[in-house]
């Protein structure tokens, strides 16, 4: 994984090698102490600390030492040679895309999880007329990865033929799956809660008077689609006392997960009289906004939505949209954490672990319009 031109370090000219114990610094600025303080003050630490840890020697907490060399990276400083962490060996990590924001912010968790135990992600993507997943993972295993993490990946589609994953672990590949429960592969998952998405985001809005409430989202044969519906219809009912075959074929609007196709799935939405849309994604969600306005509506005094993830800068729209945070660094904390027991030789059982998401009240909701 490559590290992006402004995160990190200053872009435009090469990492400065730290100069100690006799090591020679070749630009003529700034003497050792400085630097020293410097990154004793970024890392909120004494200065001692931190030539303790230049050093590599004992005495310093393994919190402390990280952050010291957080302080190294960020300053834009090369670490010494003595404390640069060799591979523990490749991870690959497969995404279906990265134009949605929410798989970056998820690569990053992962990737950063990796590095510091010592292992060097691979980054795979798929793209529209590019490799596919069943080549990525073939691409992957004979580079000898140690593991893989596939993040809504065919596992996640009812309609495909899981005997693929069967056939990996035939090989002694460990992977993890992210996003999507399939009882026939026998591997570790892990998950959002989907169902209590839905009951946060329907809860919510009931409460601002909103009754008439439609789901923006993608694909049926999706396991997370499946499961948003089952938390959307229930939620109706225990909530406005909605029939349940009512929701299902009047308030759920199946489409894309994209700005378009969140766009599309609202215009029929208001065309039902919905007040309010829940999407399945912060990119639907922005559609959502969109449709509104071309029909001359107002978000949220006209019509109310929310989407779901919380990718990063989505706080940042007109308005700020409400969404229901999807729990990224926990999740993929998990899956690295997983993984790495699979390659330790200590396998996790077949079974789901499931992250609760979080409702994140912005200004794109409000009470329904009279």
């Amino acid at each position: 994984m490559t590290q992006q031109p402004g995160r990190g370090r200053p872009t435009g000219r090469p990492r400065r090698p730290f100069g100690v114990q006799g090591d020679t610094w070749p630009v003529q600025s700034n003497p050792v102490t400085t630097r020293l303080a410097d990154i004793a003050a970024q890392a909120g630490v004494s200065e001692a600390t931190v030539s303790r840890v230049l050093n590599g020697k004992p005495g310093v907490a393994a919190t402390t030492r990280q952050s010291v060399l957080a302080a190294l990276d960020v300053l834009g400083y090369e670490r010494p040679v003595r404390l640069r962490q060799r591979s523990a060996g490749l991870v690959g990590l497969i995404t279906p895309e990265l134009e949605n924001p929410i798989f970056p912010a998820l690569a990053q968790v992962i990737g950063q999880a990796l590095t510091r135990q010592g292992y060097t992600p691979v980054l795979a993507t798929q793209t529209p007329g590019g490799s596919t997943e069943d080549e990525l993972t073939e691409m992957l295993v004979d580079r000898g990865v140690a593991g893989i993490i596939y993040v809504s990946g065919l596992h996640a589609d009812t309609t495909a033929d899981m005997q693929r994953y069967e056939q990996l672990r035939a090989q002694g590949v460990p992977f993890v799956l992210v996003d999507g429960f399939s009882p026939k592969v026998q591997a570790p998952f892990i998950s959002p809660d989907d169902r209590a998405a839905m009951t946060l985001a329907v809860t919510h809005l009931s409460s601002l008077g909103h009754t008439r409430i439609g789901l923006a989202l993608g694909p049926k044969r999706f396991v997370p689609v499946q499961r948003k519906i089952e938390g959307f219809v229930r939620a109706m009912q225990d909530t406005l006392g909605l029939n349940a075959e009512t929701v299902e074929q009047d308030m759920v609007q199946h489409s894309l997960y994209t700005l378009e196709g969140g766009q599309a799935a609202t215009m029929a939405l208001i065309d039902r009289g919905c007040t309010a849309v829940v999407c399945a994604s912060d990119m639907m969600a922005l559609g959502a906004i969109r449709a509104a306005r071309q029909r001359g509506l107002s978000v949220p005094h006209d019509i109310s939505v929310v989407g779901f993830d919380d990718s990063p800068l989505i706080a940042f729209t007109d308005p700020p949209l409400t969404t229901v945070r999807k729990p990224v660094p926990a999740m993929g904390q998990a899956a690295v954490r997983t993984l790495l027991e699979e390659i330790g030789g200590t396998p996790a059982p077949h079974s789901e672990f499931v992250f609760m998401p979080e409702l994140v009240v912005r200004g794109s909701t409000a009470s329904a319009p009279r």
